[in-house]
């Protein structure tokens, strides 16, 4: 089934019980988020808050807040949509005409592709030329957060030299009713844009799209090569063309059903303070200087609806999203990389901190250079950890991955330490915003077999080991998890009991975390691991040698993965606010 609007999703999300309403009034500040949590933790229904202090417009969230949900908005299951792509690149090589006749069922949906003009559509019902964003139900997720901010905008942008279209959701802080932040983080096509118009001089038009077709919400987060306009992907995944209404104010074409646009305008040098805010990583994001947005009008339909997401600790929708993504573009990932067999950025850590690869050498040492050659590619540039293993290792199983290193990891060729590298905006754990460093982990069968045989077998009483140690496990044969207690302040004793036991100085790598990292919940262990280490300032390998000019480490390796002092914190809940949800969850009746 397709949907042409964000109308026509709620509707079939409410009529297979996938959608509930809540008439009782609900704050904006905070109260929705702790509420939206609840129903992500519960997999619960997206919920359509009728009643929102301080607007007169209705909001959506959870749309997204399972898999079954975010599957719904492809026309077929998305790793069957890429498996399709990847069918016809292979099959309509070389190009001739008997080749396209065979695949003309196949290249159908593909001439449905496309961005279809219309002269009026529901999102001009309404024109204020008077903008005012405050009468907007904008959130306030965190108790530490900076202000407001749009969650769910679709910033579209064009290149003002080719002309191309870009769409990304880039978090926008409201300052008062007439502008926003524009927070566009590094690798980001909107930021782009906006370089090569301060070069030429000029002012950048922007439409902020909120609502419309949810295969548009979800295209805006694909990491699609640069250039290519992420509108013609939401229109290949409804199967449809998009219609779009040409804007003389912006010279923008906007999706016709959208719930609003947002119109004006980013100029160089117009900057101010934004943030923090609580964001994917699980933490408060620091405060800095981004550009203005300044809005000159807003369209929207009549009875507009806002559409919204949180952040914050995994799972949140995001996690589902990229799942999705991650299944749709492995195909397409094969076409420019056959030797790649299977890619996976781990949702746990918010994607950016961990992917594994895995992959079929043709000889040694090619494993290299598909590693190198992804970490070149868009948005997966910013890996901070990237492990490749081979073909016949399932990436999504982390006790797999830690397996294929226990195997075949040597320490002498297969760590690759790369610094000063960019990093995700978000990361903070680098030595300055937007740089850090990147391991590389490159485990694949040599030719004269495993390794390492017999897997280590029991873990000792932590109080056997150190007395700040917690508690322990083993994640695999390769990693032991070592949660210290709050009062371990200084590691190095630590890490030399450990190297030194007998039984887990045989472990490859000890992972320090703080205590507030569950170690029976996987998902947090991978958050709590993954957010919180810098691969140049945190491995403590038990010796550093010189070979050549190489820099080799011994295991076993030491990454202290603990929250440090100057980390920002991770977010939490406004006690008060949730004894206030506790106290009305009747009222919500979801």
């Amino acid at each position: 089934m397709n949907f042409n609007s964000l109308r026509s999703f709620i509707r079939h999300l409410e009529a297979i019980g996938e959608l509930v309403r809540v008439p009782a009034l609900v704050d904006p500040n905070q109260e929705i988020t702790v509420i939206l949590h609840r129903l992500l933790a519960q997999k619960g229904p997206a919920v359509l808050f009728e009643n929102v202090k301080g607007s007169s417009h209705r909001l959506v969230a959870n749309l997204f807040g399972t898999k079954k949900r975010v599957d719904m908005v492809f026309r077929d299951p998305p790793a069957l949509l890429g498996e399709h792509l990847l069918k016809i690149s292979e099959k309509i090589m070389p190009p001739s005409l008997k080749n396209i006749w065979k695949l003309r069922q196949d290249l159908l949906p593909l001439s449905h592709t496309r961005l279809r003009k219309v002269s009026r559509g529901p999102v001009l019902e309404r024109i204020q030329t008077s903008p005012d964003i405050n009468e907007l139900p904008v959130l306030t997720c965190w108790p530490g957060d900076g202000g407001p901010f749009f969650t769910l905008p679709l910033v579209h942008t064009v290149d003002p030299l080719t002309g191309r279209g870009n769409l990304g959701i880039y978090r926008l802080q409201r300052f008062d009713g007439q502008s926003t932040g524009m927070h566009w983080q590094i690798e980001k096509g909107g930021g782009f844009h906006f370089h090569k118009a301060l070069e030429m001089g000029q002012s950048l038009p922007v439409s902020v799209i909120l609502g419309g077709p949810p295969a548009l919400i979800i295209a805006a987060v694909a990491p699609l090569p640069e250039g290519i306009d992420e509108r013609l992907l939401a229109s290949y995944m409804m199967g449809e063309p998009l219609d779009v209404i040409s804007r003389s104010a912006t010279g923008h074409l906007i999706p016709a059903r959208a719930e609003f646009i947002i119109e004006g305008t980013v100029v160089g040098k117009d900057q101010r303070m934004e943030g923090p805010f609580g964001d994917h990583f699980g933490h408060y994001s620091n405060a800095a200087e981004y550009p203005v947005f300044r809005i000159k009008q807003i369209l929207a339909r009549k009875d507009a609806i806002y559409p919204a997401t949180v952040v914050g600790k995994p799972v949140q929708e995001d996690y589902y999203i990229g799942m999705a993504l991650q299944e749709l573009t492995l195909p397409l990932l094969k076409i420019l990389r056959p030797a790649v067999t299977d890619f996976w950025a781990y949702p746990e850590t918010g994607f950016h901190p961990l992917a594994v690869m895995s992959v079929k050498q043709r000889y040694q040492g090619e494993a290299l250079k598909h590693t190198l050659g992804m970490l070149g590619e868009g948005q997966v540039s910013l890996t901070k950890i990237m492990i490749t293993v081979d073909s016949d290792v399932n990436i999504k199983d982390f006790k797999a991955v830690s397996q294929a290193l226990w195997k075949h990891l040597d320490s002498n060729q297969g760590i690759f330490l790369l610094a000063p590298t960019a990093q995700d905006t978000l990361d903070f754990t680098g030595p300055a915003m937007n740089t850090g460093s990147r391991l590389l982990l490159i485990a694949t069968a040599g030719e004269n077999g495993p390794l390492r045989g017999q897997a280590p077998l029991g873990l000792p009483e932590p109080a056997k080991i150190h007395p700040d140690i917690n508690a322990l496990i083993s994640w695999g044969p390769a990693f032991i998890m070592v949660q210290l207690k709050d009062r371990c302040t200084d590691t190095l004793s630590v890490r030399k009991a450990l190297q030194e036991h007998p039984v887990t100085r045989q472990y490859l790598f000890h992972v320090l975390l703080s205590a507030d990292v569950a170690l029976d919940n996987e998902i947090m262990l991978l958050w709590g691991w993954f957010t919180r280490f810098d691969p140049l300032a945190d491995l403590y390998p038990k010796e550093r040698r010189i070979c050549g000019n190489r820099l080799i480490f011994d295991f076993p390796i030491a990454i202290d993965a603990r929250w440090k002092k100057g980390y920002p914190r991770p977010v939490e809940f406004d006690p008060a606010v949730e004894k206030k949800v506790d106290q009305r969850w009747s009222e919500f009746e979801l």
